[in-house]
């Protein structure tokens, strides 16, 4: 009876270990688990192997963890686009234009004089683009029709950031596509390269393919005030009537 009892103690001891591994590793996939019994001498025994290999659905934290870093990409990217713009709108007035000599449609040399006691909407860009360009034009152009008598006081300027492409006759025939009330500017290297500077304007060649190119150039409003000073700049990933409200807003009050 003695020894009797104490093997069942033993099973006992065994079995409580074996359902303490399984309790342990509930919610693994697989695990191997190794229990450790003893006899009546405490000397110990030949280790117990126990497989679970019991297919369990994982976990809520195993799911997050797996998630996480994709969230964290899609994160990183949102706020990288969102500083950037909060970088450029948010530049010191003082730093951003200047004085330039261009030419427009009609090969007369323009300088910012020419709109002395008037608001110009500067945008630079170029005939060649295939989307950015013709839709803010668009868009700019229906603005100013929104802000009415007030918008008529806003002169849209639109400046070639590639100058071996966008002659005068070139750019006065893309321009009136939108409006007639669009001024359109281009001229040489030389002459541009001071204004992209002084606008701090990034335009750089991209060749997609051998038949021609493309350039990547930064996309914003500037509105200047008729001493050629920045008042303030949009993005033009905005709506005509968010351009509208924004050109109300930074105009004086009539």
């Amino acid at each position: 009876m003695t020894n009797s009892g104490g093997e069942n103690g033993r099973l006992a001891l065994c079995l409580n270990a074996i359902k303490a591994a399984v309790e342990i590793e509930r919610g693994c996939i697989a695990v191997v688990r190794h229990t450790v019994c003893y006899d009546d001498m405490m000397n110990r025994k030949k280790p117990i192997k126990i497989a679970l290999t019991k297919q369990v659905p994982l976990s809520r934290r195993q799911e997050w963890k797996k998630i996480f870093p994709l969230l964290g990409i899609i994160l990183f990217l949102f706020s990288g686009a969102a500083g950037l713009r909060i970088f450029l709108t948010s530049q010191e007035h003082t730093q951003i234009g200047g004085p330039y000599t261009l030419v427009n449609g009609q090969g007369q040399t323009v300088t910012q004089a020419a709109f002395e006691g008037r608001y110009t909407l500067l945008y630079f860009g170029y005939t060649h683009c295939v989307d950015v360009c013709p839709l803010t034009l668009a868009t700019v152009s229906a603005a100013l029709d929104e802000l009415g008598k007030q918008g008529q006081n806003i002169i849209p300027v639109f400046i070639s950031v590639d100058p071996e492409r966008d002659t005068p006759k070139v750019l006065q025939e893309y321009v009136e596509r939108f409006s007639p009330h669009i001024v359109g500017l281009t001229g040489s290297e030389t002459q541009l390269q001071p204004v992209i500077k002084a606008f701090h304007v990034s335009a750089r060649l991209h060749t997609p393919n051998g038949s021609g190119y493309l350039v990547d150039h930064s996309s914003l409003l500037y509105l200047m005030d008729g001493q050629n000073h920045l008042v303030g700049m949009i993005p033009v990933d905005a709506s005509a009537h968010q351009i509208a409200s924004e050109l109300r807003r930074l105009l004086p009050s009539s």
